[in-house]
């Protein structure tokens, strides 16, 4: 358990600088320009590499229980940790689903025997569970999940006086799904009307409108400044709904905030004219718009409107996603392992600094939902690392693609950098080709 990681290019808290790293007993033990490697200890030259926070992902859907056809905690944590993601908060939108301190503490039993990642769970919200969300113990959950939206089953929550209730209570963190249900049933029947089932698919927008997004964003950007509660609207899609977010907030700031947002990187990275190319590979919920609502959230995160980068990796298999009708296909891209890829890709582009994916994808991420030494390349700090070569590009093929669905919208695309090693809890788990550790990652902790 120790390693030391010599001549790195260390990005971490707005600075790039060349030092070592020492890994012992699961945490960085030591920082410094030049370090004696220890009795034992593995020597990894990073000369010319850079390492940073892993990847923390605060919004996932990996599937399990209820769809092991889709994706299941072990492969999907998989997948990640080969993207350079160490930490990931999954979905309630299983099943059975997460509505229940019994089913949330199911999901823990899991994880603790088969995810490579370290993990968290959101207790879902429905219309007729608020005392169990009351009961809530602020360790036992990253967050509760909001469906404002259309959602499976039960989930979602359009009941006024059930949402002035979970704003009002939620011991944690809420995370919200904003979009307006009956405005985009009005859609779906209009594009029905005129084209049957087979709405073309770049209408997905238009559907899953930007109306839609702004009046339900509005409404929990209302009811969290009402009730004092801390909010955290997910995947923002359109430049309308920006102007609810205050800009320039700093980390320090984020802990205690009333709103913070998120956009996911396929909305960073794809736009409306990508459906001619991809149809319904990029068919997700809430829809990818215009380019220049792309222009405007890649410029909400350099202003520091939009406070953290996520994926809502939401795998289905390729039949699911091929069927012959728009409404048929299910929403839901897989991307955990791609998501560091494409946004190091922007960094090539020069879209993003460095220090500025670092700060949205782990130390905002940290501050936001209260992780306990996690996020930062900090002495006495978990060694959760991502090693990158800048200068060494990667193409994504079927071979490589490590998701159960066996699908990535990226297939054939070469990225500008590559993962060469991921460490989690001081384990070298991926070494930027094969898996050369198996150790499972641990339940997160919070210092709330």
């Amino acid at each position: 358990m120790k390693t030391l990681i010599t001549n790195a290019q260390l990005v971490n808290e707005g600075q790039i600088t060349t030092q070592d790293l020492l890994i012992e007993n699961g945490r960085i033990s030591q920082i410094a320009n030049q370090i004696t490697a220890p009795a034992g200890a593995k020597v990894i030259d990073a000369q010319g590499k850079h390492v940073m926070p892993g990847m923390i992902d605060d919004q996932v859907h990996f599937r399990e229980p209820g769809f092991p056809n889709k994706g299941t905690i072990a492969s999907e944590s998989r997948a990640a940790v080969a993207g350079g993601i160490t930490s990931f908060m999954e979905m309630p939108n299983v099943n059975p689903q997460t509505t229940n301190l019994q089913a949330l503490q199911d999901k823990y039993d899991r994880a603790q025997q088969s995810s490579l990642a370290n993990f968290s769970f959101y207790l879902g919200a429905t219309n007729d569970n608020l005392e169990e969300i009351k009961r809530l113990d602020p360790h036992q959950a990253c967050g509760v999940k909001i469906f404002m939206g259309a959602s499976t089953g039960n989930m979602l929550v359009d009941n006024r006086a059930t949402l002035e209730g979970i704003f009002a209570n939620s011991p944690v963190v809420i995370a919200t799904h904003c979009e307006d249900s009956p405005m985009i049933q009005a859609n779906e029947n209009a594009m029905r009307a005129k084209y049957g089932e087979l709405v073309p698919m770049h209408l997905h927008g238009e559907i899953r409108s930007r109306e839609a997004c702004l009046a339900s964003s509005r409404l929990a950007t209302e009811l969290a400044l009402k009730n004092n509660a801390r909010l955290h609207v997910l995947h923002l899609t359109t430049a309308d709904e920006l102007y609810l977010f205050q800009a320039g907030k700093t980390l320090s700031e984020l802990k205690a905030a009333n709103i913070t947002a998120e956009v996911c990187v396929h909305h960073l990275y794809f736009n409306d004219a990508d459906y001619e190319r991809l149809g319904s590979q990029i068919k997700c919920n809430p829809a990818v718009k215009t380019r220049n609502d792309q222009l405007a959230l890649i410029e909400a995160v350099n202003n520091d409107v939009i406070d953290i980068i996520a994926t809502d990796h939401a795998p289905h298999t390729w039949d699911e996603k091929q069927a012959a009708s728009y409404f048929s296909a299910p929403s839901g891209v897989p991307l955990v392992q791609h998501a560091m890829l494409s946004l190091l890709d922007l960094h090539a582009k020069g879209l993003f600094s460095l220090d500025k994916i670092v700060q949205k994808t782990s130390h905002a991420v940290a501050e936001r939902f209260e992780l306990k030494e996690r996020g930062y390349l900090r002495e006495g700090y978990m060694a959760d690392l991502v090693m990158v070569d800048l200068a060494n590009p990667y193409t994504a093929t079927t071979e490589n693609t490590r998701y159960h669905c066996g699908w990535s919208p990226f297939t054939g695309h070469q990225f500008a950098a590559s993962i060469c090693g991921t460490w989690v809890n001081g384990h070298h788990l991926f070494d930027g080709n094969k898996f050369i550790n198996n150790q499972v990652g641990q339940k997160l902790t919070f210092t709330r």
